[in-house]
């Protein structure tokens, strides 16, 4: 195919508004098949059958369209780990499982986004719309460890919602890169990633002195509520934030 050609076709999919949905999907079927980093700007363009110069019209570069494919999959993980946690029904330990299952789903699932998201090298605050929505993401998470961290009985120190969430987000983090992802990351294991992630975190969280049973309290059917700030024990992380 000739370059006049090429420019053509781009010239056709930038009027009907489909050139930039075709970059996108054209890098993430690179990243799929090489990697986030096994792939070039001119590659995107050629599997999205346009000139080398068209995707300028929508993208400042290679980074800037890995960007733009992270984003959007920070946006479906949230979407997806916000339908797990259902602001932590029936109960915080169940919500919270459903959390780092939908966490190890989307890595099988989606690893090309996974990818983007996480191995592209991509600062994560490269742009300001792929910043919130991995903060958005994380929320999630942070969200659903501050329940957690209600459930400290009294008495029993505990470090911050922030820490416990980057903890638990490393652990999730950890197995999907090494176990549950849909690509040649996955690796052999005696039980499922799902297994694997709900005993490390009921093993974190009993290390830390928090009940896991998921029977309410003979004498309520509520969690106990958070401690004032003033009551709650300073511990060996500092007073909880």
């Amino acid at each position: 195919m000739s370059w006049r050609k090429e420019e053509r076709r781009a010239e056709r999919g930038y009027h009907h508004g489909n050139l930039k949905e075709a970059l996108l999907q054209a890098a993430l079927d690179l990243i799929a098949q090489k990697g986030a980093a096994g792939f070039t700007f001119a590659d995107a363009a050629r599997m999205a059958g346009v000139s080398p110069a068209a995707p300028y019209r929508h993208f400042r570069d290679r980074d800037e369209l890995l960007s733009s494919i992270a984003q959007r999959g920070f946006e479906q993980f949230e979407a997806q780990l916000s339908a797990a946690w259902d602001d932590g029904r029936p109960d915080t330990v169940t919500a919270f499982e459903r959390v780092g299952k939908a966490y190890l789903a989307f890595a099988r699932s989606e690893p090309a986004f996974y990818s983007a998201m996480f191995e592209s090298g991509v600062p994560a605050d490269s742009t300001a719309g792929l910043l919130a929505a991995g903060e958005r993401a994380f929320g999630v998470i942070r969200a659903a460890a501050e329940r957690l961290a209600a459930l400290a009985p009294p008495g029993v120190p505990r470090p911050p919602a922030l820490m416990m969430a980057l903890h638990i987000w490393s652990m999730a983090h950890g197995i999907a890169s090494l176990f549950a992802r849909g690509d040649a990351a996955r690796r052999k294991l005696p039980m499922s990633p799902e297994e694997l992630l709900e005993a490390e975190v009921l093993i974190y969280l009993r290390g830390l002195g928090f009940p896991t049973d998921r029977r309410p309290a003979p004498s309520s059917t509520a969690e106990p509520p958070p401690l004032p700030d003033d009551d709650k024990p300073a511990g060996p992380w500092g007073r909880p934030k």
